[in-house]
């Protein structure tokens, strides 16, 4: 991928976010996942074949189905933009890159919540920050919130920006969009409960290895994001090592011990998903509780990390462009 598209892609990002009156393949793909796991449970019935390994393979049959018709159609639309001309091909690029990040999205929704909170008012802030995380908020304080906050921060800074960048600039759209379904199936079926602990075996699993690299590059790019904002880049490195893998997701605590050890908070501990309780360790279990300060820090983390993780990416896409470029040079 030319790193102009990608250029292009981040400053539209920039600019106007994610418009919620957009079309936007996301939700096509969640869509066609729906439909999917609709056929699945009925076909599976209507055989008398609910085991949990006729799930299991049901769910991979899902996600071959999801993942190939989102490879085949990003194709498709570089295919056909291409034959229509440059101004064209260039357009479609930058429109399915824009599409892969959310960086500008992240930080309107999270300044939203915060926004509620500086006005004293906790409901409203509760209620926007069940637009973008999926545990219950209703028991959470003000403090709770933020720490919320700044997880989904982290994470979204792994999966949502450095993952998608990591991908695309190795295969392009197509191999980025491969990655975003995977997500997407994961977000929508890979879930440790009795509805889909078989069904979403398959998309849970290879969505923890599609995102084992580029996680811990996000946490690399988080130390390094504090030490260039002065924050403490030590405690970022030292709570990461030895804390990243104490979550229940091989991934998501890489990037958030990362953010707790550089802000001095603690991440982590005992949530409630749709009314059940979730233990989990606390990541910095020393450090103190989140201030809206920190989100604001975090932030800056963010915003600093994707530039690093940007720049990288570039990096990587002018490189694959000259050696292509050799490769099919032949002296006269």
């Amino acid at each position: 991928m030319p790193p102009l598209v990608t250029i292009l892609a981040f400053i539209s990002d920039w600019i106007i976010g994610d418009p919620q009156n957009w079309p936007h393949p996301v939700r096509y793909i969640g869509k066609l996942i729906d439909l999917g796991e609709e056929f699945a449970r009925r076909t599976l019935k209507a055989l008398g074949k609910e085991s949990p390994l006729a799930f299991t393979v049901a769910g991979a049959f899902l996600w071959v189905m999801v993942v190939g018709a989102t490879a085949v159609l990003a194709g498709l639309i570089l295919h056909l933009s291409f034959k229509a001309g440059l101004i064209v091909w260039i357009v479609c690029s930058v429109y399915l890159v824009f599409a892969l990040i959310c960086l500008r999205d992240l930080l309107n929704h999270t300044a939203r919540v915060e926004e509620r909170l500086r006005a004293g008012d906790l409901e409203g802030a509760r209620e926007r920050l069940s637009w973008i995380v999926g545990r219950d908020t209703a028991p959470l304080d003000a403090a709770g919130v933020r720490r919320a906050e700044i997880e989904t921060l982290a994470e979204n800074f792994s999966d949502g920006l450095v993952a998608p960048l990591f991908y695309l600039a190795l295969g392009g759209p197509i191999l980025g969009w491969i990655y975003k379904a995977a997500n997407t199936l994961d977000s929508m079926v890979g879930y440790q409960n009795e509805k889909y602990l078989h069904l979403g075996k398959v998309s849970a699993r290879l969505d923890d290895v599609l995102n084992f690299p580029p996680s811990r590059l996000a946490a690399l790019l988080l130390v390094l994001a504090a030490r260039l904002l002065g924050r403490d880049h030590e405690e970022a490195l030292k709570t990461w090592r030895e804390e990243g893998g104490h979550h229940s997701s091989p991934n998501s605590g890489q990037t958030e011990a990362a953010m707790a050890g550089a802000l001095g908070i603690y991440l982590g501990g005992t949530y409630s998903y749709q009314g059940v309780i979730h233990p989990k360790p606390k990541l910095h279990g020393s450090g103190r509780e989140a201030d809206g300060g920190d989100v604001a820090a975090a932030e800056d983390m963010v915003k600093v990390g994707t530039i690093l993780a940007l720049a990288g990416a570039l990096a990587v896409e002018t490189l694959i462009l000259l050696l292509l470029g050799a490769a099919a040079w032949t002296p006269a």
